[in-house]
């Protein structure tokens, strides 16, 4: 296994850095305007990769307020030598190309990947397998697919399979119910996903302590996807990088 990363998450809505619970835009906190402040305060406690997310994006609205929010994240990175992780909204290659060009290190994949597996191919031939992730976002065990407001009727095991049969090596899996509640990560569900694709899964949704970051990396998964414990409080970036 190669080096457990610690990804702090800010996730983008009309440019500026909220959470939501459960993935319900109804449900939303907002932390920040200034989306480079933040990536800049996450930089300067250690983070090597920030995971940033274009919920509007994935919500198949205007985006174009999260778009500038990354260049300027993009802008902060590069003085820190470190790197970007960028989901939401990317439905074809175009799209994927395009931020890619803007100096995202590795994008993420999720209603394509899902329902495209041939064009997930298509991507991982033409930038490698360190340049695409695909997202797993599962409630009650089966996947959710466009900003998670969609069901698939396919099981995040079944997925994960089909997903490492198309290429693919990275892998964020999120149990949808745990996401922005702080109320602890599915472990059990995340470590069966890893052993039995072979894939390497980030965990998230729902991390609440610096002792249940250490439990993921023991759990030998690749990394972990902090949100809104770091934004309240609750975990100290500097003490789990």
């Amino acid at each position: 296994m190669s080096e457990f990363i610690v990804f702090p998450a800010i996730d983008l809505r009309g440019g500026k850095v909220v959470r939501l619970q459960e993935g319900d835009p109804e449900r939303l906190t907002a932390y920040s305007d200034d989306p480079a402040a933040v990536a800049e305060r996450w930089l300067t406690a250690g983070a090597r990769w920030l995971h940033v997310v274009n919920l509007d994006g994935a919500f198949d609205q205007p985006d174009s307020a999260n778009r500038e929010a990354l260049r300027a994240i993009l802008q902060v990175g590069k003085r820190y030598h470190a790197r970007v992780q960028f989901g939401g909204g990317l439905r074809h290659l175009q799209a994927v190309e395009q931020v890619l060009e803007l100096g995202v290190s590795r994008v993420v994949l999720g209603t394509l990947a899902i329902k495209d597996p041939a064009t997930l191919t298509e991507a991982l031939k033409r930038w490698g397998e360190d340049r695409i992730a695909a997202s797993l976002d599962a409630r009650d065990g089966l996947v959710r697919v466009h900003g998670w407001q969609q069901t698939t009727g396919v099981s995040a095991l079944q997925a994960a399979l089909i997903l490492r049969q198309a290429g693919l090596h990275w892998l964020v899996f999120t149990d949808i119910a745990r996401d922005g509640l702080q109320t602890g990560l599915n472990l059990q569900a995340t470590c069966q996903i890893a052993r039995e694709s072979g894939l390497a899964v980030v965990a998230s949704g729902g991390i609440s302590s610096a002792g249940e970051v250490q439990a993921v990396r023991q759990a030998n998964l690749a990394g972990v996807i902090i949100g809104r414990a770091l934004y309240e409080g609750a975990i100290r970036l500097e003490e789990v990088v």
